[in-house]
């Protein structure tokens, strides 16, 4: 499959925001009364296509939101700034409830192990992965994902449900594929979402895949009949959802003579704290191959690391420092980094869980033992809207007019109504 240029994403913050400024124009109530539709990988003009570039904050959601409410106003704008949250939500939600993360990652490799001893499994398996099954809009979903690292949101929800109900595939297994795949794949968006589609985020809620609903919003590419998808999405089997813990309270810039590293999680350095832009060194590392004991597809690898490198660059011109790249398994080179730097203390951008994040304990112990403080500092957005990631996401999405307000973007108060509105819409549904 040749990528057309809708899913070609160059990993640098300059395309990013030449993708933002296309996509502005569409993003007020077009958006919202196309979004849902599935025209395919060479007809992506109903979405944004930013995940990429907004998942490693090459560009901002902050900014993203202002870009579009400076066109649209909020009211106008209402279904796109909405989805724009979701990330928001799940990253906060499993930031009150890391163990989820731990169960997933547990689960993935039970369900590999099955799979070695079960041949029957492992062939169902590696006719999913290779868009075999016989079903021809999972097939076509399997090949795009992994020729091009992308699939429409909606094509991500059929997909997953067609995985787990009709061909009763274990679900961890396709988060996991996802995750090896999706050049935009995160570990809170992507394993909530897959457990939402079971029935274990919100329990006993789930998500069932219909022939009549793939067809309409695939503008009848497949024509899929009725009986050849599940016709019962029962919920699975799972433990209950841990209570939410009090949100990681994130640190302060500290004093002194500061070194900046980052991560793929935040790739956006310098708008972080006005303080940081006096940084005397300046390093980083991806985790990327982490996401899954499989192999991560190499357009994933690529991306992450050429954002990296992008914001390296960026950030040591702007610091006037040379940049230094490290494998996160290296923390005792990380260290040396620091001591050779005459480093009072190594901020990174805060964190959130994933394997980046598993990766933080042991730099950060290397460098307690040279006398070396790590900061991870948190972005403001991040603080105004995980805290309302309490429980449902629509708890979350009522607060969006607020916590805008609060953020400083421009929002009219009216606007709290058509956010309440939207909710209501959507629960009922």
């Amino acid at each position: 499959m040749k990528p057309p240029a809708s899913a070609v994403f160059e990993p640098t913050r300059n395309a990013g925001l030449q993708r933002l400024q296309r996509f502005v124009p569409n993003a007020g109530r077009r958006y919202g009364s196309r979004r849902d539709d599935d025209y395919g990988p060479d007809d992506r003009s109903n979405i944004s296509q930013l995940s990429p570039w907004i998942r490693r904050r090459l560009i901002t959601e902050e900014e993203v939101a202002r870009a579009v409410i400076a066109k649209h106003k909020l009211s106008g704008a209402a279904k796109f700034v909405q989805e724009l949250c979701w990330r928001s939500y799940w990253k906060g939600w499993l930031e009150m409830r890391p163990s989820v993360w731990a169960d997933y990652l547990d689960g993935v490799d039970q369900a590999r192990a099955r799979a070695e001893d079960d041949a029957k499994l492992r062939k169902r398996l590696e006719a999913a992965y290779a868009g075999r099954t016989g079903l021809a809009p999972f097939d076509a979903w399997a090949r795009e994902l992994v020729e091009l690292g992308y699939l429409h949101n909606h094509a991500r929800m059929w997909f997953a449900s067609i995985w787990v109900y009709t061909l009763d595939l274990p679900w961890e297994l396709g988060a996991d594929f996802f995750l090896r795949e999706l050049m935009d794949g995160d570990p809170a968006s992507n394993t909530l979402s897959w457990r939402w589609v079971c029935g274990l985020h919100t329990p006993g809620k789930t998500y069932l895949a219909r022939a009549d609903n793939i067809n309409k919003h695939t503008a009848h590419r497949f024509d899929v009949l009725t009986d050849a998808v599940a016709d019962a999405a029962p919920p699975l089997d799972g433990a209950p959802n841990p209570e939410p813990a009090p949100l990681p309270i994130a640190d302060d810039v500290p004093e002194g003579r500061l070194g900046l590293f980052l991560t793929e999680e935040d790739l956006d350095p310098l708008t972080l704290d006005p303080s940081l832009q006096n940084a005397k060194a300046l390093a980083g590392a991806v985790s990327v191959d982490a996401l899954s004991p499989g192999q991560v597809n190499l357009r994933v690898r690529d991306f992450a690391s050429g954002a990296l490198d992008d914001a390296l660059w960026r950030a040591s011109r702007a610091l006037n420092v040379q940049a230094r790249r490290f494998d996160p398994s290296e923390p005792e080179a990380i260290a040396d980094w620091a001591i050779a730097n005459d480093l009072d203390a190594v901020v990174t951008p805060y964190v959130p869980v994933g394997p980046a994040r598993d990766a933080l304990p042991a730099i950060e112990d290397a460098l307690d033992g040279r006398g070396v403080a790590l900061a991870r500092v948190m972005r403001s957005w991040d603080e105004a809207f995980w805290p309302h990631a309490t429980a449902g996401f629509f708890k979350l999405s009522e607060k969006i007019p607020e916590t805008l307000a609060r953020l400083g973007l421009d929002v009219d108060p009216d606007d709290a109504p058509a956010f309440a509105r939207l909710s209501v819409k959507k629960q009922s549904q």
